[in-house]
């Protein structure tokens, strides 16, 4: 039997979706990592 990989996800979709560039394209995702920094987070451009 082949072998399956259930979860191959691309890094770049997921960097367009849900990274840190793809937040400050809106006010709400601007307000997400304003709050993620006020928390005492790191909030950064992680190199995928």
């Amino acid at each position: 039997m082949p072998t399956h990989y259930p979860k191959r996800r691309s890094l770049i979709k997921r960097a367009r979706r849900f990274g840190f560039r793809a937040r400050m394209r809106t006010k709400l995702g601007r307000l997400i990592i304003s709050r993620k920094r006020r928390a005492g987070r790191s909030v950064n451009v992680r190199p995928y």
